[in-house]
């Protein structure tokens, strides 16, 4: 991946884990890196852009088509389900993410009725830098 990248971070609800993302984004990354918040709501997207994010769009519409200009998404890995963030996230939306054909790097949280094994629980923030840490590898970056 180029070191110019653009990255959307794709949260819901109140945004918190998407704002936690964006600020260790914006601490080890590149300043000329763009960060997109993607919220499925206004107040997720409001959240992000105070965190730091470049530009911010909320609702499905904005999400399928913004999705399309990135060469990362991020966030949890409730993004590639439908009906997720208490239904926030449509299954449009997780359509049009798990058939993107970008490299997603997410979290391994936000899923009701699903566990995942093999993946050990971890504090978020121990979480997020370890995400952070991967999308330096995916710029040729040290981690």
């Amino acid at each position: 991946m180029s070191k110019n990248m653009s990255i959307a971070v794709i949260d819901g609800q109140g945004g918190g884990i998407g704002s936690e993302i964006i600020k260790k984004l914006r601490e080890h990354l590149p300043e000329d890196t763009e960060i997109i918040a993607l919220g499925t709501n206004a107040i997720a997207t409001a959240s992000m852009m105070r965190a730091g994010a470049n530009k911010g769009a909320s609702g499905e519409n904005a999400i399928i088509h913004s999705i399309g200009g990135v060469q990362l998404i991020t966030g949890t890995a409730a993004i590639l389900i439908g009906n997720s963030m208490m239904g926030e996230l449509t299954a449009a939306m997780a359509n049009a993410i798990t058939g993107s054909r970008v490299k997603k790097a997410l979290l391994p949280l936000g899923y009701e009725n699903i566990d995942l094994i093999g993946v050990e629980k971890e504090p978020i923030p121990h979480m997020i830098l370890k995400l952070v840490d991967r999308i330096k590898s995916y710029m040729g970056r040290p981690a």
